[in-house]
C-alpha cells in the first residue's frame, strides 16, 4: 500500500508545476501590485494572490477584490473569439471578417450621414496607452468629434473644479504617506472602507497619531466608524455645509491672511458673500446641528496641518463642480496646501480614472490635458500625429449627451470599449431604448455584458493578466502593469484591435505599433509641455516604483507634492469661488416622498461585469439591496428581506430590503453593480452639471412599495376540475 501511495505522490509531483506572475489589481485607483501564484496539480489549476510588500502605495496590502481578481480572468464565460449577431444569436467569426464588417459599416454610415455619425465610448479602466490610442482612433481613424467615456460619471466634477481653482487636476496633491501626519482630515462623501479598502491604514495611522477625523455622509459606513465626528448630512447639501464651515472659519479668525494675500485671488468677493450667509438656515438645510458644524470648522481652521478628501458622494450631483469648489475654498482660506500633510485629494474611483482622463478620451481634451478649443494645443497634437490641424475634429459632447444624441438618432453607430453604459448611465431605460435605435453597435469586452447583449459585433479582449501597459493611480503616480499570463483563446489587446481597425479603414500609417511601449513613447511626446507631462518617463524608470507626473525630463524625479511655490494658473494664483447655496435639481413630493442615493459595496466594482464573474465575490455579495431606516420601513409597510419596488419619474427597479438604523430616515441607499431589473440606474436622475456635465446620480426623488406576489391565474376549466375533486 505504501508503494502505491509513493507512486501517486511521485506522479503528482511530476505532473505539478508552479508559475509566479507579477500582476496589478484591475479594480480601484490604488492599483495594488501582487504576485499571482498559479499552481498546476495534475489537471487542476489553483491560484493564490500574494501582495507585494515593496509597493509604495499599497504597502503590501490587498483587499478581497484584489485577492480574487484572477477568478474573472479565468472564468469559462469569457469570450474567446469575435461574435456577430445573426437573427438574435451570437455566432463566432474570424477576426479578419469582423474587422472588415466593422470598417465597411462605419464607412457606409459616415458616407451617408457624415463623419460624426459614429461615436466612440471609452472607459476609465483602460491602460494609459489604450486610453490615448482610443482618442487618437476616434479623431484620426474615424475623424469623429463624438468621443467620451465613463470617467465622465466618476471624476469630472472634481477635475473641473481643480482646474478652475488650481489650474491643474491631479487626484491627490500629495503622496498618501503624508496623511499620517495630518492633524485634521475631512472625508466628504467618500466611503473608502468599501471602495478603496487598502487606503484605510493611512487614515488609521493618522488617527493613532492624534488626527481628528470628520466624515460627511448621510449613512453610517465602515469609514464613518473611524471618524471622531460624523456629520450625517441630507443628500445634496454638501456645498451648503462647506459654506457654513467657511463662515465659521472667517468669523472666528482662522484664515491664513498671508497665504490668501500672496497666493490667491477673489477672497474679497467671498468675504462679501459670507455677510449674507445665515448659519441657522444652513443648519436646517443640511440637517446638521450648528454646534457640530462649528466643531468641524474650528478643528480644521485651528489645525496647523490638515487635508480634505472628496469622492462621488460630493461630486455626483448636478451641482458637483460648485460643491467641490466650496470645499476648496476651505483649503485656500486656511492655506492648507502646497506643504507637508496639507492638501486636497479627489479619491479616484476607477483603476485608471486619473490617467484615463489625461490623454484624450474626454470630448474636449487632447493628450497631456491639452484642450481641443486651443489652436496651439491642436497644432501641437496634429504635428505629433502627422496630420493637418484642420483635420482634427472639434470637441463633442459628454457621455450622457452622446447617449441622448443616439436616442435622437443623430449618432447612428457606436464603438464601446471598456464600458457598460446600459447599466452605468443614469436614466438607464432611456439608454437601453437609445441603443436599440443604433444602426450598428460594436462592443469590445471580455464578456457579454448588458450592453454587449445589444451589439451587432462583440470583439473579445485580453484581461489585466495578459495586457501590458501603464496606469496612473489616485496619487498621480504612473505605474507599470506586467502581462505574464498567456492569452485566453483567440483574443486581442485593446490597442491591437484599434490598430487593426485603423488599418482596415485605410489609416494604417498612423497606427504602426509593435508593442504597448511604442504607444507609450508616442504618448510621452504628445504630453510633452502639457499640464500632464509624462515626457520624462520611460518603461524602465516606471517599472521601479512608478513616477509622479508632471515629469518633464528623463532626469526629473517626478513631482510628489503639487503647488509648493505656485499654482498652475496663468498668474500662478489659486482662485477663490463665490459663495452660492447649492440645491438638488429634484425635490421630494407627495408622489415621490423619499430621497435615494447610490454607491458601492466592497465586493464589487463598477457595473459588476467582472466581479459578478468571481465566485468568491458573488458568494459574499450575490445581489443588491435597498438600505432603509426601520422607522421609514414601518411607515411604508416594508419588512427586512422583502422585495421592494423603487419608483422614480424615470423608471422602476426591484431589490430586497435591508433595514439599517445607520441611515437617515429621509434617505434610501442602493448599490449600482447589477443590471436589468436590479439596476438602480433605471431610476436615477440625468440632470447634468452645467460645467462638467456630471449627472446627478447621488440624489433623486423616489417612492417605494412592497412587491406583492402574483397569484397564478386559473382558467374556467381548471376551476371546474378542482371543484370536481
Amino acid at each position: 500500500m505504501s508503494d502505491l501511495i509513493k507512486y501517486f505522490r511521485e506522479k503528482q509531483l511530476k505532473e505539478s508545476s508552479e508559475t509566479i506572475m507579477s500582476a496589478r489589481c484591475p479594480y480601484c485607483s490604488m492599483q495594488c501590485s501582487m504576485d499571482l501564484i498559479e499552481e498546476r496539480i495534475i489537471k487542476r489549476n489553483r491560484f493564490k494572490a500574494k501582495p507585494n510588500k515593496q509597493d509604495p502605495t499599497s504597502e503590501g496590502r490587498l483587499c478581497m477584490k484584489g485577492l480574487f481578481a484572477h477568478q474573472h480572468a479565468i472564468n469559462s464565460e469569457r469570450l474567446k473569439t469575435p461574435v456577430i449577431n445573426i437573427d438574435g444569436e451570437f455566432v463566432s467569426i474570424p477576426w479578419e471578417l469582423a474587422f472588415e464588417v466593422i470598417a465597411d459599416r462605419f464607412t457606409e454610415l459616415q458616407q451617408e450621414h457624415g463623419q460624426d455619425a459614429v461615436g466612440v465610448y471609452g472607459g476609465g479602466s483602460l491602460t494609459n496607452e489604450e486610453a490615448y490610442l482610443l482618442g487618437k482612433f476616434a479623431r484620426v481613424g474615424l475623424k469623429t468629434k463624438y468621443i467620451d467615456y465613463n470617467g465622465r460619471f466618476c471624476m469630472s466634477a472634481a477635475a473641473s473644479a481643480a482646474v478652475a481653482v488650481f489650474g491643474m487636476d491631479r487626484g491627490l496633491t500629495n503622496e498618501l504617506t503624508e496623511i499620517a501626519d495630518a492633524k485634521v482630515i475631512i472625508l466628504a462623501g467618500t466611503n473608502i472602507a468599501d471602495c478603496q479598502p487598502t487606503i484605510m491604514p493611512y487614515f488609521r495611522k493618522a488617527k493613532k497619531n492624534g488626527a481628528f477625523i470628520i466624515a460627511i455622509d448621510p449613512r453610517e459606513t465602515g469609514t464613518t466608524k473611524l471618524a471622531d465626528l460624523h456629520l450625517k448630512i441630507k443628500p445634496g447639501m454638501d456645498a451648503n455645509l462647506a459654506i457654513a464651515m467657511l463662515k465659521v472659519i472667517v468669523d472666528e479668525g482662522y484664515v491664513d491672511t498671508e497665504f490668501i494675500a500672496t497666493r490667491t485671488k477673489g477672497f474679497a468677493d467671498v468675504m462679501q458673500d459670507l455677510e449674507l450667509v445665515d448659519l441657522e438656515l444652513l443648519e436646517a438645510e443640511t440637517g446638521i446641528p450648528l454646534e457640530d458644524i462649528k466643531t468641524a470648522a474650528r478643528a480644521y481652521g485651528q489645525s496647523e496641518t490638515g487635508m480634505i478628501f472628496t469622492a462621488r458622494g460630493v461630486e455626483q450631483h448636478a451641482t458637483g463642480h460648485q460643491t467641490v469648489r466650496q470645499f476648496l475654498n476651505l483649503v485656500l482660506a486656511t492655506g492648507k496646501i502646497g506643504k507637508y500633510a496639507c492638501g486636497y485629494g479627489a479619491i479616484t474611483g476607477q483603476g485608471n480614472g486619473q490617467g484615463g482622463r489625461e490623454h484624450g478620451q474626454k470630448a474636449d481634451q487632447l493628450p497631456g490635458y491639452r484642450s481641443l478649443d486651443n489652436p496651439e494645443h491642436r497644432r501641437y497634437i496634429a504635428d505629433v500625429w502627422g496630420i493637418e490641424e484642420s483635420e482634427l475634429p472639434q470637441k463633442g459632447v459628454s457621455a450622457y449627451e452622446m447617449l441622448e444624441k443616439i436616442d435622437k438618432e443623430e449618432i447612428k453607430s457606436l464603438f464601446v470599449m471598456g464600458s457598460n453604459p446600459v447599466v452605468s448611465s443614469p436614466n438607464a431605460l432611456m439608454v437601453e431604448r437609445a441603443m436599440k435605435k443604433l444602426d450598428f453597435l460594436v462592443v469590445v469586452d471580455m464578456y457579454i455584458s448588458e450592453t454587449a447583449k445589444m451589439a451587432d459585433i462583440i470583439l473579445p479582449c485580453t484581461s489585466y493578466l495578459e495586457d501590458e501597459g501603464t496606469m496612473t493611480n489616485l496619487e498621480g503616480r504612473v505605474v507599470y502593469r506586467a502581462a505574464e499570463r498567456k492569452r485566453s483563446g483567440d483574443v486581442k489587446h485593446d490597442w491591437e484591435i484599434l490598430a487593426a481597425l485603423a488599418k482596415e479603414l485605410g489609416k494604417e500609417k498612423y497606427f504602426t505599433y509593435g508593442k504597448a511601449e511604442d504607444i507609450f513613447n508616442e504618448l510621452r511626446l504628445a504630453s510633452q509641455g502639457g499640464v500632464a507631462d509624462y515626457y520624462g518617463m520611460t518603461y524602465k524608470r516606471i517599472k521601479e516604483k512608478g513616477l509622479f507626473w508632471p515629469c518633464p525630463e528623463e532626469t526629473h524625479v517626478g513631482t510628489k507634492r503639487l503647488f509648493e511655490e505656485s499654482f498652475s494658473t496663468t498668474d500662478e494664483k489659486a482662485m477663490f469661488t463665490n459663495v452660492r447655496y447649492q440645491f438638488p435639481k429634484e425635490k421630494v413630493s407627495e408622489k415621490f416622498p423619499l430621497m435615494l442615493t447610490t454607491g458601492r459595496v466592497m465586493e464589487h466594482y463598477l457595473t459588476g461585469v467582472q466581479t459578478r464573474r468571481s465566485q468568491e465575490l458573488v458568494t459574499r455579495s450575490s445581489e443588491p439591496y435597498l438600505e432603509i431606516h426601520p422607522e421609514t420601513a414601518e411607515k411604508f409597510h416594508i419588512t427586512e428581506g422583502k422585495l421592494i419596488r423603487i419608483e422614480s419619474a424615470r423608471g422602476t427597479a426591484v431589490m430586497k430590503c435591508k433595514l439599517s438604523a445607520g441611515i437617515r430616515p429621509d434617505t434610501l441607499f442602493a448599490p449600482f453593480h447589477w443590471g436589468d431589473l436590479q439596476s438602480i440606474n433605471r431610476v436615477t436622475s440625468p440632470a447634468l452639471d452645467p460645467t462638467c456635465r456630471m449627472p446627478e446620480f447621488k440624489i433623486c426623488a423616489v417612492n417605494i412599495k412592497p412587491v406583492k406576489p402574483i397569484k397564478p391565474q386559473t382558467t374556467e376549466k381548471e376551476v371546474v376540475f378542482s371543484g370536481g375533486h
